[in-house]
């Protein structure tokens, strides 16, 4: 039921509205497949039965999707608090540095003490690379996306000259660590097979997806059960109230760029510790961003996010599969149907809002 003041219910903020953009972007797509002389249904179907007709697929969307909540998490907890964090890429690859740090130097320790240590690694790190923009936001009043855009470049560089002149080792051309054996996280499939003797399709899904979903309930927990999350939606909604209400705004703005920074780091537990087990160039692989529109379409829910990372999640491994079956849909055209997405999913989600707004105050619905 709409209020007096014109608000939506919650069911169509979260659910109607973004199933109708995503409804409009599917069908721009299908005009763009159609130009390209495809057939629209059938690029469809092959793209939802190569995400979600086997075990294969569901393992790749749900590889992707684990590192989308992580970056779509970090840019929401800064939404809250009124702060574009874009970061995401950067704070990631610094908490890779921490996963490979822990894990090469504590090697002669046992598995199960290297792997938590380096997961935290990943989050430390991470927090570390937000706390600075943060800091900067709230001390110089830097402008927080100028900085953090400063820091992706920077974390990228450095990443690339530790890996070259500290990492890599000797007699190997490529830019990469030696194996990070001690704290190997393995696969479901590494899983199945040594434990149970149960062969199942390759793919890189590791028990990671559980620390991601558990992130999910931690962030939804700490924004809507705690006095901190009160303050960091505060301070979002209306700086000066929160001030006049004895919030310390500084404060909170650092905090929510370190815990944004600790979330965007984890994925580096997906990564580096769950699927490369070595720290590498480019681990990222655009999920910073990504994560981005994630935090749009889930409008900074956590539970919009999940769903949102595994919508994201069909659309690389049901756009890698449309590529292979269809060649004239090639990658570039895969990476074009994720704009549209995106595009009608974050800056054209008001499209509907005025209309079904009207429609629900004036139903009384």
């Amino acid at each position: 039921m709409a209020n007096q003041r014109g608000e939506l219910p919650a069911w169509v903020d979260m659910g109607l509205i973004p199933l109708l953009n995503l409804l409009i972007a599917l069908l721009v797509a299908g005009l763009v497949v159609i130009i390209i002389g495809e057939n629209p249904i059938d690029a469809l179907w092959i793209m939802l039965k190569g995400a979600l007709g086997s075990i294969k697929g569901w393992g790749y969307l749900l590889y992707y999707a684990t590192n989308f909540i992580f970056t779509g998490l970090a840019v929401a907890v800064a939404f809250h608090a009124g702060l574009f964090n874009i970061g995401g890429e950067g704070q990631a690859y610094i908490g890779g540095l921490g996963a490979a740090i822990v894990g090469l130097g504590l090697g002669f320790m046992p598995w199960f003490i290297v792997i938590p240590l380096a997961i935290i690694a990943c989050a430390v790190f991470g927090a570390l690379w937000g706390f600075i923009p943060g800091y900067l936001q709230a001390k110089r009043d830097s402008h927080i996306v100028i900085t953090t855009i400063m820091f992706n470049y920077i974390a990228a560089s450095l990443i690339q000259y530790l890996i070259n002149y500290w990492f890599r080792p000797l007699g190997r051309m490529a830019m990469e660590s030696r194996e990070i054996d001690a704290a190997y996280i393995p696969s479901f499939r590494e899983i199945a097979r040594d434990l149970f003797g149960v062969r199942l399709a390759s793919s890189p899904l590791n028990p990671t997806v559980f620390l991601a979903f558990f992130a999910a309930w931690a962030v939804w927990y700490l924004l809507w059960r705690t006095k901190l999350g009160y303050e960091i939606r505060a301070v979002g909604a209306n700086v000066e109230a929160a001030i006049y209400a004895g919030i310390d705004v500084k404060r909170i703005i650092i905090i929510a760029m370190v815990i944004s920074g600790g979330l965007a780091g984890l994925l580096a537990a997906n990564e580096i510790l769950g699927v490369q087990h070595r720290l590498l160039l480019e681990f990222v692989g655009g999920a910073g961003f990504v994560g981005i529109a994630v935090a749009l379409m889930g409008r900074s829910h956590p539970f919009g996010i999940v769903l949102a990372s595994l919508l994201f999640g069909v659309l690389y491994q049901g756009g890698s599969e449309l590529s292979f079956a269809r060649p004239a849909i090639n990658r570039d055209m895969i990476v074009v149907v994720q704009g549209l997405v995106i595009l009608f999913m974050g800056a054209l989600e008001q499209t509907f809002r005025p209309a079904l707004t009207r429609y629900f105050t004036q139903s009384g619905e």
